[in-house]
């Protein structure tokens, strides 16, 4: 192992606190058995590092300090999902904190997706900005700065053992990915909806990098609005025929408290996934899920419905279902949607994963 990566290895060691023991406290229930393989149950949580940074603490029911990568698996999940930006500007989310957390993840066993956002901060349906270094280019050179890229991500998890089960190409890519600024901007657009051969191609650069370090690992096309079948039908279709690659379909779930219909968006969504099953002969995952923080039993109740409805799906070609940042509390970030109340506790709305 070279000098620097022993160097780093120390660091992230000495980076991950060790939580109090259920010897600790006599009160602690036993412990659960962790169920690491099938179906997955998991969490974004790239804001973890950040916030312990800031001295956010995270507890178990009756108030025992833990971890909280291993509190979310004595809550029943087996998975984590990490994004990556490409030169964010205050560090997190780069390359090296996306390795600190996936150690610790690795460390308890848990499963790990990779979610390239292929931008500097948030990348979504209203925003897929390059990156800075990336303005310029011309397409065959953003492909090669997106296979860089994701090589170069992929390669320094690999090179410290750590396994990756699934990478996202993109995150939340309804209309495709690495906009042009505006309709003056010569630079070429990967979005959908003005070059979906673009969009493909690009796709395509992230795809075959990312085969190439874990040839095992399952490739994501990740969209919003899981219950829209048009909109997941137009934008595979406009891959499928531009020769897009993908292993696996992505969706995000938010219905609102205030609409009450979360009921009807997952009957939405279990057909649109049967949908995506049957017209493109392909797995399905739910990536993202959320509902309000302070809705905690009508959370539970969605969440428990969802994955009943995700595990019903024939085959066992519904991988998964993750809840986004369940760990933000005290509106961490003006976010709401997290499943932690204000104390760092979990919610009832965490029981769904048990």
């Amino acid at each position: 192992m070279k000098l620097k990566n022993i160097i780093l290895s120390v660091f992230i060691a000495l980076f991950s606190f060790s939580a109090c023991s259920d010897d600790d406290n006599p009160e602690f229930p036993e412990s659960p058995v962790y169920d690491m393989s099938g179906f997955a149950k998991g969490a974004d949580i790239g804001w973890l590092t950040e916030m312990e940074k800031s001295s956010k603490k995270f507890y178990n029911s009756i108030g025992t300090e833990k971890d909280c990568i291993e509190l979310l698996r004595d809550l029943g999940m087996n998975s984590v999902r990490l994004r990556v930006w490409v030169d964010p500007q205050n560090g997190w989310c780069n390359a090296e904190d996306v390795l600190i957390k996936a150690w610790r993840a690795k460390n308890l066993g848990m499963r790990i997706m990779v979610n390239f956002h292929y931008s500097d901060s948030w990348a979504d349906p209203s925003q897929q900005t390059k990156p800075a270094a990336w303005a310029d280019l011309d397409l065959d050179e953003l492909k090669q700065a997106v296979a860089d890229h994701t090589t170069e991500v992929l390669t320094k998890l690999k090179t410290n053992g750590i396994d990756v089960e699934w990478v996202q190409i993109g995150n939340e890519t309804s209309d495709g990915m690495l906009w042009r600024k505006n309709e003056d901007d010569p630079s070429p657009s990967g979005k959908a909806s003005e070059s979906m051969k673009n969009y493909a191609e690009l796709n395509n650069a992230g795809y075959d990098a990312a085969k190439a370090v874990y040839p095992n690992a399952k490739m994501i096309v990740h969209l919003n609005n899981g219950f829209d079948n048009d909109l997941f039908r137009w934008l595979f279709d406009g891959l499928k025929n531009n020769g897009g690659k993908w292993d696996v379909i992505g969706m995000s779930l938010y219905p609102s408290t205030d609409d009450g219909d979360w009921e009807e968006k997952n009957e939405a969504c279990l057909e649109n996934m049967e949908d995506m099953i049957s017209r493109y002969g392909t797995e399905v995952m739910i990536c993202e899920v959320g509902m309000a923080w302070d809705a905690a039993e009508t959370a539970k109740d969605f969440l428990t419905d969802l994955i009943e409805k995700a595990k019903s799906v024939e085959g066992g070609k519904c991988l998964g279902v993750l809840y986004w940042e369940p760990e933000s509390y005290g509106n961490w970030d003006g976010y709401t949607m997290g499943a932690f109340d204000n104390s760092g506790k979990p919610t009832v709305a965490m029981d769904a994963f048990k």
